[in-house]
């Protein structure tokens, strides 16, 4: 017997990221992981920077999509995900992702009054969880 499933929709301003029928669900909510199974209860949460988790049907590894914040709608065995940026792991340049980490790092290394302490900090936690999404 086949498992029960729920669609999964992951949008950008600039593209859909993701649309297809998956088991399970794992997303990195604002107050910690939070997982879905079909039929979860309603539920709309605000979103950290991290990966999104998705079990396909017979599937035990996951696919990994990295996430830059953003909200997450459940209801009626679909999960929405509404992020400014998302990548899927086989879509991430693994060299681009570390250069963008050490130009963080430079930036907040270097402290000087023209560095915006909180934009160098939000793109060092992108590049983390887009190397992450890889490893």
């Amino acid at each position: 017997m086949a498992e029960k499933m729920q669609r999964l929709e992951i949008v950008t301003p600039e593209r859909r990221v993701y649309s297809e029928d998956v088991r399970y669900v794992i997303v990195p909510g604002a107050e910690g992981e939070m997982g879905f199974l079909p039929d979860h209860a309603p539920l709309v949460s605000t979103l950290n920077i991290g990966l999104v988790r998705v079990y396909k049907e017979g599937g035990d590894r996951p696919l990994k999509i990295a996430v830059a914040g953003g909200f997450v709608e459940v209801k009626n065995s679909r999960v929405t995900i509404l992020s400014r940026a998302a990548e899927r792991e086989d879509q991430i340049d693994r060299a681009r992702a570390a250069a963008a980490r050490d130009r963080a790092q430079a930036r907040l290394a270097a402290r000087t009054p023209d560095v915006d302490v909180a934009r160098a900090e939000a793109a060092l936690k992108r590049a983390l969880n887009r190397l992450k999404a890889v490893e």
